[in-house]
């Protein structure tokens, strides 16, 4: 049986999904965009802003989920341009403390909200 996680920490969906879906022990959270779930807002003021902005998105959605960013056990990050990797990589990097995820990262011809960066994460719960 699924369940579906919805939490006004995190942005609304944009479209016809779910900010996440646990099926058994697993959580399967959709791409998270740099929209400020207060505001409504997109941050794209820099890719460093946006990507800690969407890490904050997803966190929102593990907590509503009752787990923390060690659950996550794989990561698709979409980039609008492969050039700014070496900053979304490290931002990524600070919200883990080792025994890091399995990921792929690709650079894509255009994104959501024509934002610069999407990151969808599947994780295991507790």
């Amino acid at each position: 049986m699924k369940t579906i996680i919805n939490t006004n920490n995190a942005p609304s969906p944009i479209g016809p999904y779910s900010q996440a879906v646990q099926f058994g022990n697993m959580l399967f959270v959709s791409g998270q965009i740099a929209i400020n779930p207060a505001t409504g807002e997109l941050d794209l003021s820099s890719i460093e802003n946006e990507t800690h902005q969407v890490m904050k998105n997803i966190g929102a959605v593990l907590t509503e989920a009752g787990i923390d960013y060690s659950n996550i056990i794989k990561t698709g990050i979409f980039l609008k341009d492969m050039n700014q990797f070496v900053a979304v990589n490290e931002v990524y990097g600070s919200y883990f403390s080792g025994n890091f995820p399995a990921r792929e990262t690709v650079q894509v011809s255009r994104l959501p909200k024509d934002v610069n960066v999407e990151i969808s994460v599947v994780a295991y719960t507790k």
